[in-house]
């Protein structure tokens, strides 16, 4: 995670979409983000080659002499500036300060992705020219992308210029993919497929995602059976926005021969489901899927179908309410990130009280992004060698009040 310290005689301020500068002089400088500043379907093997081209084309611009570059590279040694989301914003420290000519950015698009440190991919990399603190107002800009999943993968994929650069600023936005706990449904009575596919639809119907022909076409079409009791029902048909809904019935039934213990309805009106349905594979593929049909819950269907597959065996959860006054904000969320990071297992973070949708808990921006107020209960799953002890730091550390005083 990248941290800054702010400048003591600047503020920086974004308006009408420019980055713009607000100094003591009169004048404020001001650079705007133009389709001419952004590169796509760039390829790198790896990010010192990637910052390494964002540099040549903030020099080719102008912005910056030839000896930036070495102050990029040395500002990742120092601190990784993956943001989250796909998103790092390379930029040079103050001892290359003199090579600024004039504060711009470079924007550039990996649609393969570049390992960019930590295990984190960036598919955008934002390339800042600064003499000062510029890149704070950026990250402000920024922070709609970095807590909205559903616009990184427009930003990896988009062929369009013009797009990437309405995404970034927040100009055009993406209806974000509905699946959360509230689009689960458990034990179910009954033993008509019918029945279950009517039960999505409608739950479909009445978040907005779809409208009445979706309904009919889903209810008129045979779903899918997928193998292991679970059936696939889809449409694109009268779909205003990517969703997705689940059935399980109490007792599994068998239409003709096959087991129906599950039924999974998307409405796919853009990319936003496939991961979901690249987690339901994965589970299929190795024999897993019974895992979603013995879940106690619709928090933990969710998971399965949101998250990293891990080893049923080595999987632990445990469920702490945040007592801290203003919640979950930057300095508890990075006490809380710090003390994730001491342990080799993976370990996810869900709000109970919001989507409960499972979070990579290595990620500020992401924890930051569950928006956890107090009182709401998060969720965390480890799966490792020391998951136990995990879960029982970070139990301590919440107590604690994540480096605050909680009454």
């Amino acid at each position: 995670m990248v941290h800054f310290l702010p400048h003591e005689a600047e503020t920086i301020q974004f308006a009408g979409g420019a980055w713009c500068r607000r100094d003591n002089e009169e004048h404020p400088s001001m650079f705007h983000l133009t389709p001419q500043d952004i590169h796509l379907a760039a390829e790198a093997g790896n990010k010192e080659e990637a910052i390494r081209q964002v540099a040549a084309a903030l020099v080719q611009a102008g912005y910056v002499g030839e000896g930036y570059v070495q102050g990029m590279l040395q500002r990742e040694k120092q601190t990784p500036t993956y943001l989250g989301n796909g998103i790092a914003i390379p930029h040079g420290t103050t001892d290359t300060r003199d090579q600024v000519l004039k504060t711009g950015v470079q924007v550039f698009q990996f649609p393969q992705g570049v390992d960019w440190g930590e295990g984190e991919r960036a598919y955008v990399a934002i390339g800042i020219a600064a003499k000062s603190d510029e890149h704070l107002a950026l990250l402000r800009q920024l922070t709609h992308v970095l807590g909205d999943e559903s616009v990184s993968r427009e930003l990896a994929q988009t062929t369009s210029a013009e797009t990437l650069r309405s995404l970034l600023l927040g100009e055009r936005s993406i209806a974000e993919f509905r699946f959360d706990i509230s689009m689960i449904t458990l034990d179910v009575e009954t033993d008509n497929l019918m029945t279950l596919q009517a039960l999505n639809a409608g739950r479909l119907q009445q978040c907005g995602a779809v409208g009445g022909e979706f309904v009919s076409d889903v209810i008129r079409r045979p779903p899918l059976c997928l193998g292991q009791g679970i059936w696939l029902c889809d449409s694109a048909l009268g779909v205003s926005a990517s969703a997705a809904a689940v059935a399980r019935p109490r007792q599994p039934f068998e239409v003709d021969g096959e087991q129906v213990a599950l039924l999974l309805t998307v409405a796919m009106a853009d990319a936003q489901p496939e991961g979901m349905l690249d987690y339901l594979s994965r589970l299929l593929r190795q024999q897993q899927a019974e895992r979603l049909l013995t879940a106690q819950s619709a928090a933990e269907v969710l998971a399965l179908l949101t998250s990293e597959l891990t080893d049923q065996q080595l999987s632990l959860s445990a469920e702490f309410t945040i007592r801290n006054e203003h919640g979950l904000h930057a300095r508890p969320g990075a006490q809380l990130v710090s003390t994730i990071k001491q342990f080799a297992s993976q370990i996810t973070v869900a709000n109970l009280n919001g989507s409960g949708i499972p979070v990579n808990g290595r990620s500020l921006m992401k924890v930051v992004a569950l928006g956890v107020k107090k009182g709401h209960r998060l969720r965390f799953t480890a799966s490792g060698s020391d998951a136990q002890q995990a879960l029982d730091v970070i139990g301590q550390a919440i107590a604690d009040g994540l480096g605050e005083e909680i009454s």
